[in-house]
């Protein structure tokens, strides 16, 4: 079978190579001149990690990653909120969690689908995906003039320009959720941080997280809200001081983090989701990761679901490789429900954490301290592992 993945990104890498180990021939058109280093960094949490195993890259993951062992809450004065100790989230689902720079990953996955002698087609973006007047096949037209009718197309193409999300369902506007982050890479000289914790601080209308790789790096991200994109500064050399203007007195080591990493290092996200939909699929073409559900940052499940969809397609593909509209509405079918889920989820967080209103953030910070995060540890288990045989059963809450 004669397989277009459209996008190059995690998803599109990963299912790639899981589907060129199940015998299939794919090959990835990718828009970018080269790998795309969009993003920060993500956490392999357990579902995750079961689907990389999978593609055979947990061995590097562990040695460019950092192994996760708490999530801890605080206030943005500093006040303990709570944490979660992610060693028994970990022991519920029975695989670990490892934090890692998205460029690492990406270079990792480059890696091991150049081992499996799968094309990748960077500078391709598409430009039409139309129906054929007879027939089952889709055709695909790209900016440089080349057009191709493969068998089955994935599109993986992200959140906010998904041309094949486009021709299933006739809308990719993604939704802004009324908040921005600016994200980046710290690497410094000396070690800064003694533990593998993920840290969240909460303000009121902002927030800021910190997420460990080793002692001497991590990844960043602080958010605030905003009503709508109008006069919103987009250049560079700016996003500094705009940090700094929300952030100079909350606690360490957010100042240091935001002086000590370089501005190349540091991106501006307007931070979109989509709502969810029914169906991923028409004809030949199905969608996968973000360009079928596109999360919110806050779920934390962003790369995670889309590995998860790479896992299930893979199998239903298997299952049935002469019936692909058999295979793609069990896909569909298994899939959907979890990840609409994920994506409301996402933006409940949301709405707390930016929520500008004093008196809801002292409330919120107060339920967030009488939270039994030992619950909370087996709830995220039993629902991130849903789908996947993975997980002690007999950890779980019924």
């Amino acid at each position: 079978m004669d397989i277009a993945i459209l996008g190059g990104g995690i998803g599109g890498i990963s299912a790639a190579i899981s589907l060129k180990q199940a015998g299939f021939n794919p090959t990835i058109y990718e828009r970018h001149q080269s790998i795309s280093e969009m993003g920060a960094g993500i956490v392999c949490w357990p579902n995750a990690i079961f689907v990389l195993e999978t593609l055979g890259v947990l061995q590097k993951i562990e040695m460019f990653g950092g192994k996760i062992t708490a999530m801890s809450r605080f206030s943005s004065s500093g006040e303990p909120l709570g944490s979660l100790d992610v060693s028994q989230l970990n022991k519920h689902m029975t695989l670990p969690s490892y934090s890692i720079l998205r460029r690492d990953l990406m270079l990792i996955l480059t890696e091991r689908a150049q081992e499996l002698n799968i094309s990748i087609r960077y500078a391709h973006q598409v430009t039409a995906i139309a129906s054929q007047p007879s027939g089952f096949k889709t055709q695909i037209t790209f900016d440089n003039g080349m057009v191709i009718k493969p068998d089955l197309i994935i599109g993986a193409e992200g959140r906010m320009n998904s041309p094949a999300r486009q021709f299933v369902t006739g809308n990719n506007t993604p939704v802004f959720q009324k908040f921005i982050n600016w994200i980046g890479v710290y690497r410094g000289s000396q070690p800064l941080f003694d533990q593998m914790q993920v840290l969240d601080f909460w303000g009121c209308g902002q927030r800021f997280g910190i997420v460990p790789i080793n002692d001497k790096s991590a990844y960043w991200a602080g958010g605030a809200f905003v009503s709508d994109l109008r006069n919103i500064k987009t250049e560079p050399e700016l996003f500094k001081q705009e940090l700094t203007n929300h952030f100079s007195d909350w606690p360490k080591p957010i100042l240091t983090l935001i002086n000590e990493t370089s501005v190349t290092s540091i991106n501006k996200i307007y931070v979109h989701d989509h709502d969810p939909i029914s169906t991923w699929y028409k004809t030949n073409v199905v969608l996968l990761g973000d360009a079928a559900h596109a999360p919110l940052p806050t779920s934390g499940q962003g790369a995670c679901q889309a590995l998860e969809d790479v896992w299930h397609l893979t199998q239903c593909l298997k299952a049935s490789p002469n019936d692909i509209t058999f295979a793609f509405r069990q896909y569909n079918d298994i899939r959907r429900t979890k990840t609409a889920g994920i994506i409301e989820t996402g933006r409940q967080l949301a709405r707390s954490i930016f929520n500008p209103n004093e008196a809801y953030c002292q409330q919120r910070n107060l339920v967030s301290k009488q939270t039994d995060y030992n619950a909370v540890a087996q709830g995220m288990a039993k629902g991130w592992a849903s789908g996947l045989p993975i997980g002690d059963v007999s950890n779980r809450v019924s």
